[in-house]
């Protein structure tokens, strides 16, 4: 079997496994560099019998497995990624597998960049390397109100460290009770009220097409000219031109993002050109833990497919 690992942005991916625990059953190719576009990547991928995407960076829709007569199994970091066709690769006799996903390292990432945006940590850093000192004031975190979009383990790890910081926490997310959301120790309101009353909204629900352009300029509106919005969920959830109008605007107080609707981000993309912006380029994830874990599982799932078994199957094949 021949292996592709893709999108290995820290050329780390040969570490992370044993993969010479595969020999001399299968050879495994890991590529650093992100490639867009149909044609590009069926011309890479064309030789390989298995492909692992990390995570929703490369998309596989149906144009592209058509044109991958030898692929036999698809392996994604996590057990979801609404950037691949299912239907499409269960139709074509594809096996699609996933792997278990550390979760505390997004909701690590979205403290830090609260914290960033409240602080101008970033500005602050930049500043001192210029030779200047002091230049912002901050913003202190306690008494104030976290809104949390999305309550499942992301979101409830973020509302824990938003009381743990003294603040108050809303929550809302489209099946939320008011019991769940006392048990991660929020308030449940609607969306409009969670704008309108936090400080700070972060978001941590999947992208779907319930939740595709969730936050468009009505939504943007109602949040206060001083509150910040930390995005580490997916970037399509917030309407990007309707937030760099904000931003632009000072609509709102700023905005700490780790998610952009092309990724990797364009070098002369108009976020790069706003002050009132924190960027990472889609980190939240990105631990030495979480990679350990997630390459681990890929090559058990190879072993398993290579043994005619399933570990994490997405799909069923007749």
């Amino acid at each position: 079997m021949n292996i592709a690992l893709l999108d290995d942005y820290q050329n780390v991916a040969m570490k992370m496994a044993d993969w010479n625990s595969l020999a001399p059953r299968a050879t495994v190719t890991a590529f650093p560099d992100h490639l867009d576009g149909i044609d590009a990547l069926a011309e890479r991928l064309h030789p390989f019998d298995a492909v692992m995407l990390m995570r929703e960076r490369t998309r596989v829709p149906r144009a592209l497995l058509e044109r991958l007569p030898n692929l036999k199994l698809l392996i994604t970091a996590a057990m979801w990624n609404a950037s691949v066709d299912i239907d499409a690769a269960t139709e074509r006799g594809i096996q699609v597998c996933g792997t278990d996903d550390l979760p505390t390292p997004a909701a690590e990432m979205a403290l830090g960049l609260m914290l960033a945006l409240a602080r101008a940590i970033p500005q602050e850093e930049r500043a001192i390397r210029a030779g200047r000192w002091q230049t912002t004031l901050g913003v202190g975190l306690n008494g104030k109100t976290l809104g949390v979009i999305g309550l499942g383990n992301l979101g409830r790890q973020m509302a824990g460290y938003g009381k743990v910081l003294g603040m108050k926490v809303l929550a809302w997310s489209q099946n939320l009770s008011n019991e769940a959301a006392a048990a991660a120790g929020a308030q449940r309101v609607n969306l409009d009220v969670l704008l309108a009353e936090s400080d700070v909204v972060s978001i941590h629900s999947k992208l779907s097409e319930r939740t595709r352009g969730l936050l468009g300029a009505r939504e943007l509106s109602l949040m206060r000219p001083t509150a910040y919005l930390v995005n580490t969920a997916r970037g399509p959830i917030v309407d990007q031109t309707a937030l760099l109008a904000a931003l632009a605007e000072k609509r709102i107080g700023g905005a700490a993002l780790d998610v952009f609707d092309v990724e990797p981000m364009p070098v002369d993309h108009p976020f790069l050109a706003l002050e009132n912006v924190v960027l990472a380029p889609h980190v939240g994830y990105v631990t030495e833990e979480n990679y350990r874990l997630i390459y681990g599982d890929v090559l058990e799932d190879i072993v398993a497919f290579l043994d005619g078994k399933l570990v994490r199957p997405l799909n069923t094949l007749s």
